[in-house]
């Protein structure tokens, strides 16, 4: 008996071993062909100079919370983006290595204001960070802000805005559900308590103080929350204590309602500036002593073809950065009643590299070059008088750095360096000596080592050189057969800097290769770089980042079956236009809350902004023209084998309209010949990004990340073993 038992028990092992064989491809089931919901049409066009353009789709703009049929068309789209994203068998796995990806201790780089220092932390895996303050750098530590009490479903964030002379008082911005819309508070630091001040229809305002109250700018409350043009920013003076029905009107230009309008003041509280731009770039700045009683702003310098920032005063003197007659950006030291150029004195000269920034701490200023996309940081004194470049890990190479801001007063600023493969590693800096030492080091789950980042430069169609890094595993065979996900951006005078991203490591231990390419529009070399991809010239982007697709499967990197794209906003736009041009080139395109419709993205909320960089189809029929020959929207041809693609928005995303990604996924499905799916997620209680809760944002992740690897041939997921 005793024997039969034993072979009993092992015929149970043999079979349970023999049941869980691993999976041959073919066995592995995932989801089955899509059938789309059928999505109306209406007569709807216009007409741009002689030339009618149909837009079948145009219902699609009105906000999904007051039409119920554009809220049904939602909810139809996201059950079947659902349904079938829930038969991709790994799904879940990615989002459970995704949450321990997530859950290490998160802290920000560590800034003094007064007594106090100031930073936000992470326990992991709270939905907001949470800011902390502490009197000296080893004082006690305690909870200053905690947007985590304020929602039960994270989607509220909290952040400040400014802080008075004395620091004694800061404003607080309140954003909800991703919007750009903010609601203003005021807390009193010492006692840690809020006050009854509230400010509402604020966007994009800090706060500058002078005395007890503030500037800041508002809107008139909108008739359409979400969609509506956002016109008529003004600058308003808030005096603590007092309704925001009593704050006093300081500056309107009802003559241009589509410009911005935001308020400076220097730290010693005797100038006020008043900035104004037409757009996202382009500035004019008009400026007032406040020790005089002057009714009226003086024009400081005149707009709209340059780029100005005040960083401080000395005295009467004002420290500005500028590109006037510097494409890479200088620091010059200007006497404001004498403002000419030829009036200027130089601090910091133009360099062959773009200065991107300058922070100011100790009685130094902090000059933030990039070489290459490499960072560089120069310490000089306030008269441009060079103190040292600083060290930085790994010489900086593939990194990024944020800090060295502080008061007047520091001895010690702090700083983070940031990789592809390490999240932000915070150090002091003795501003004096020079000595650098590691102030708090990040732990994540992932072992960076067994990756290498590199940078390489390609050659596009034109013959311009764009630099790119490329993140892999060490010891890869160049075979053209590793899944690669390809990003970019390419727009607004904005560089893509080297980051740390848990989706990003999550794809790379999949046998990812990840590809950052610092294609024209961005100012990874200065203004020329930037201008080179603007209006007419804006075909420069999307013919850099096919050239970046071509290089990586002529390099044997990956192949047109294993490449994915991903860009958001300016960069959803960059990959319609791409996966629109040359839909052959790539197995996945992933287009967020992208930019489509090019003919129409002014009429909604801060749109306008953007026809300074992307010019506008009512305005001339040249705009016209080039802006419909690359308008996602308009360049879809039905017949076509599209890649499989998955559209992301959010019903609260105020910046680029979802309407853009609705109709654009719409027309999409409509023309897809091949079998490849064509889907949209539509995030709820979200916006254009900033601000999504950690939830959220795993939720999201984990169902990109499942459909590239599902879409680019992986049929099971590999499991990785934790450092």
């Amino acid at each position: 008996m005793r024997n039969m038992l034993v072979i009993a028990g092992m015929c149970t092992i043999v079979s349970a071993c023999t049941n869980n064989k691993p999976q041959t491809e073919d066995d592995v089931k995932g989801p089955g062909k899509v059938t789309y919901p059928v999505t109306a049409t209406a007569d709807s066009s216009s007409d741009f100079f002689g030339t009618t353009v149909a837009d079948p789709y145009r219902w699609l703009e009105a906000e999904a919370n007051d039409d119920p049929k554009v809220r049904q068309w939602v909810t139809d789209q996201n059950k079947v983006t659902f349904d079938y994203l829930a038969e991709i068998p790994y799904r879940e796995q990615i989002k459970q290595r995704m949450l321990d990806l997530a859950n290490y201790p998160k802290m920000t780089t560590p800034s003094r204001a007064g007594d106090y220092y100031y930073y936000q932390k992470n326990d992991g895996l709270q939905n907001q960070n949470v800011t902390y303050y502490r009197k000296g750098i080893n004082g006690e530590e305690k909870v200053f802000l905690d947007p985590n009490k304020a929602s039960a479903d994270g989607t509220l964030t909290q952040s400040m805005a400014g802080f008075n002379q004395k620091r004694t008082y800061v404003a607080i911005n309140e954003a909800k559900a991703g919007s750009d819309w903010n609601t203003m508070y005021v807390k009193d630091v010492v006692n840690n308590t809020m006050m009854a001040d509230k400010i509402e229809w604020t966007k994009f305002s800090g706060a500058a103080w002078q005395g007890d109250g503030f500037y800041y700018s508002a809107y008139d409350k909108p008739s359409k929350t979400y969609t509506g043009s956002s016109e008529n920013q003004k600058v308003y003076y808030h005096k603590i204590g007092d309704p925001q029905s009593k704050d006093k009107l300081i500056y309107t230009d009802p003559k241009h309602p589509l410009y911005y309008f935001s308020a400076q003041t220097t730290d010693d509280e005797r100038y006020l500036f008043i900035y104004v731009s037409p757009g996202t770039s382009g500035t004019e700045i008009l400026w007032k002593d406040l020790r005089t009683n002057a009714k009226s702003f003086t024009k400081l310098f005149e707009g709209f073809d340059y780029e100005y920032t005040i960083l401080d005063n000395d005295g009467d003197d004002l420290l500005v950065m500028t590109n006037y007659q510097a494409p890479n950006y200088r620091v010059v030291r200007v006497d404001p009643t004498k403002p000419a150029p030829e009036n200027w004195t130089e601090v910091i000269a133009e360099q062959k590299e773009l200065l991107s920034g300058v922070s100011l701490a100790g009685g130094y200023l902090f000059a933030s070059y990039l070489r290459d996309v490499k960072p560089v940081i120069i310490q000089f004194d306030r008269y441009g008088k060079p103190v040292r470049q600083i060290g930085l890990p790994n010489n900086g190479v593939g990194g990024t750095v944020a800090g060295f801001n502080g008061e007047k007063d520091d001895k010690t600023v702090y700083f983070s360096f940031t990789t592809f493969l390490t999240p932000a590693d915070i150090y002091s800096y003795d501003i004096e000596s020079g000595k650098i030492e590691l102030y708090k080091k990040a732990e994540v789950k992932f072992n960076s080592s067994d990756y290498t980042i590199k940078q390489v430069f390609y050659t596009s169609q034109d013959g311009t050189k764009v630099p790119m890094f490329i993140v892999h595993k060490k010891g890869i065979k160049l075979d053209g057969s590793h899944p690669t996900l390809l990003y970019g951006y390419g727009g607004f005078n904005i560089p893509i800097q080297p980051s740390f991203s848990i989706s990003r490591v999550a794809l790379l231990e999949q046998g990812f290769i990840y590809a950052v390419a610092n294609i024209r529009g961005g100012s990874e070399y200065g203004e020329e770089w930037h201008k080179a991809a603007m209006f007419e010239k804006k075909q420069n982007v999307f013919d850099d980042f096919i050239a970046a697709a071509e290089y990586l499967i002529d390099q044997k990197y990956t192949s047109n079956t294993k490449l994915a794209i991903q860009g958001r906003s300016n960069g959803g736009l960059l990959v319609g236009a791409c996966m629109t041009q040359r839909p052959d080139l790539y197995a996945v395109a992933l287009p967020g809350v992208g930019v489509m419709d090019m003919l129409r993205y002014h009429r909604f909320t801060v749109g306008w902004g953007w026809a300074v960089e992307y010019g506008c189809a009512d305005s001339s029929k040249e705009a016209f023209d080039y802006l419909s020959k690359y308008s996602p929207l308009h360049n879809i041809k039905p017949g076509t084998k599209y890649p499989a693609t998955m559209v992301t928005t959010a019903d609260h995303d105020d910046r680029v309209v979802p309407a853009h990604s609705f109709k654009f996924a719409a027309a999409l499905q409509a023309a897809q010949t091949g079998d490849a799916p064509t889907l949209i997620r539509i995030d709820t209680q979200a916006g254009h990004g900033a601000g999504k809760p950690l939830a959220k944002q795993i939720e999201e992740d984990a169902d990109w990340i499942s459909f590239t690897m599902w879409n680019t041939g992986i049929k099971h997921m590999t499991i990785t073993d934790k450092p």
